[in-house]
């Protein structure tokens, strides 16, 4: 009777007593590195220990254990190939039909930021090579990385006499999917500990992405969607209450996040839908930024998303109790006004923001493949580094730079209009510059009477200007750029407006 070996050979011992008893009863051969082999004695079980097979004993400290073609020549023997099976009767090659092996914790070393000799004896080389073996070979070899896949092999080989062709297939896929995490593990946490700068855009880049939480659909109800984190990343926020994030949530605290970065310069407030903002104000308190950002667009603001950029207190709770809003971001809150909200607002999904992002490039997937750009927010203006056009009006700066900011991060066409700390127009997401600008103008009404406008980028014509100009806004900051730059200027000046040039525009598609 032919005898079918396992070599199990793990980290996490989770669940591998239990399979091991349920090979040795179906009459398998156990072979085991010393470790496993020890776990597995004490339960009482029959084990061959890999130095015993190889006539080798293990060497540099552990360092070298199962690579060995006594090993490898048993698990990469193809059982239909003659000279394969020559090989394997003339070296004594005994066959292995089943690999058990997990992989050292480097992704735990890594989060610990142990030093760089300990991350280094924390790759793992004999399992990796285990894994990819057998994977390659997996119609005659079976594969088990994941402790979850034990039972469903077990019970194959009890209902069966064997693991189906299925089985066996998505085994060897998973396997190589977690050799590929794994090393994409090692790049991130050798750069971090090592210092490494990459080259911008490099010519590679081992985007290894694991599953966060699963999301009740995508943007739309028939698409499936998750939220996946790269290798060793941890998520910006902390969900402090609230029903669990959906995709468009994401999205929009994404904006929200963006806001409250842009705004650490004063006590400001954002509100967002769609992922653009529908308001943004500073205020002297967080409810006077956040009652001012709701203000210029309260119809909009219905169920939409809003970031404060400095600690959520009392009084801004209970303004936003009344009001239907499905995600809060802010930096800080008080334990008081979490529980209130948690009551309150039981829905309302909270965040903390703990001032970082994910990834520093912006990576983003079409049709013709993946999307990568330097992901940074834009520089923002200085006074003393642009060009006046028209007479210079330092008195409206803080107006002109909040409304910059409100445009930078709007999907682009954008134009926010912004008067004493608040905006009170913001046409976003338009085809036309000039219809972005007519937008803003008509939701401003005639609070645009002594306004300042922000563009996200330049304008192509004069009509905008002329438009602006004609319902009284007082100056216009944008980065020009355009072959009609001498005239708009010129509109600019005739119009008896002044005009900022920054020098760079703040697209947002």
């Amino acid at each position: 009777m032919k005898v079918r070996r396992a070599l199990l050979s793990v980290y996490d011992k989770t669940g591998i007593t239990e399979l091991a008893k349920t090979l040795t009863d179906l009459g398998w051969e156990l072979l085991s590195s010393s470790g496993t082999a020890e776990h597995l004695r004490k339960a009482g079980l029959l084990v061959t220990e890999v130095a015993d097979v190889t006539g080798y004993p293990h060497i540099l400290g552990g360092r070298v254990k199962t690579l060995h073609p006594k090993i490898f020549g048993g698990i990469l023997a193809r059982r239909e190939n003659g000279g394969d099976l020559k090989d394997v009767e003339e070296h004594d090659l005994p066959l292995i039909d089943m690999i058990v092996c997990n992989l050292y914790p480097f992704e735990q070393a890594a989060k610990k930021h142990l030093p760089l000799d300990d991350l280094l004896e924390n790759i793992d080389i004999g399992g990796v090579s285990l894994l990819r073996a057998a994977a390659k070979n997996y119609r005659q070899v079976v594969v088990l990385m994941e402790p979850e896949d034990y039972p469903t092999v077990a019970e194959e080989l009890r209902a069966e006499g064997d693991v189906t062709l299925p089985t066996r297939e998505h085994l060897a896929i998973q396997a190589f999917a977690g050799t590929a995490s794994y090393d994409g593990m090692i790049v991130s946490g050798l750069k971090e500990t090592t210092g490494y700068a990459s080259p911008a855009l490099p010519a590679k880049i081992p985007l290894i992405l694991q599953k966060q939480q699963t999301l009740r659909y995508g943007e739309n109800p028939h698409q499936e969607a998750a939220l996946y984190l790269p290798a060793l990343a941890d998520l910006p926020w902390e969900q402090l209450s609230g029903k669990p994030l959906s995709y468009n949530n994401i999205l929009d605290a994404d904006c929200a996040m963006r806001g409250c970065a842009l705004l650490q310069n004063c006590c400001g407030a954002l509100v967002i839908k769609h992922t653009t903002p529908c308001g943004m104000a500073c205020g002297k308190t967080p409810l006077e930024a956040y009652e001012r950002a709701y203000a210029c667009d309260p119809v909009s603001a219905y169920g939409g998303v809003v970031g404060i950029s400095r600690k959520v207190d009392m009084e801004t709770v209970l303004a936003l109790a009344d009001r239907f809003t499905d995600v809060l971001v802010a930096p800080e809150y008080d334990e008081e006004t979490v529980a209130l909200l948690a009551e309150k607002k039981p829905a309302l999904r909270v965040l903390q923001w703990k001032g970082g992002r994910v990834l520093t490039d912006q990576i983003t997937g079409t049709w013709s493949g993946l999307l990568v750009q330097a992901d940074s927010l834009p520089l923002v203006p200085e006074l003393e580094k642009g060009e006046w056009v028209g007479a210079p009006r330092p008195d409206l700066w803080d107006d002109l730079l909040l409304a910059w900011k409100a445009a930078a991060i709007s999907k682009s066409n954008a134009i926010a209009l912004v008067k004493n700390g608040e905006s009170i127009g913001i046409g976003r997401g338009c085809c036309s510059r000039l219809h972005a600008v007519d937008f803003a103008v008509r939701q401003a009404g005639q609070k645009a009477k002594g306004a300042v406008l922000g563009s996200d980028a330049f304008f192509p014509f004069t009509d905008g200007v002329e438009l602006a100009a004609d319902a009284g806004v007082a100056a216009i900051i944008q980065p020009g750029g355009s072959v009609r730059d001498k005239d708009v200027r010129a509109a600019v000046e005739r119009r008896g407006i002044s005009m900022f040039i920054t020098g760079w525009r703040t697209f947002r598609h």
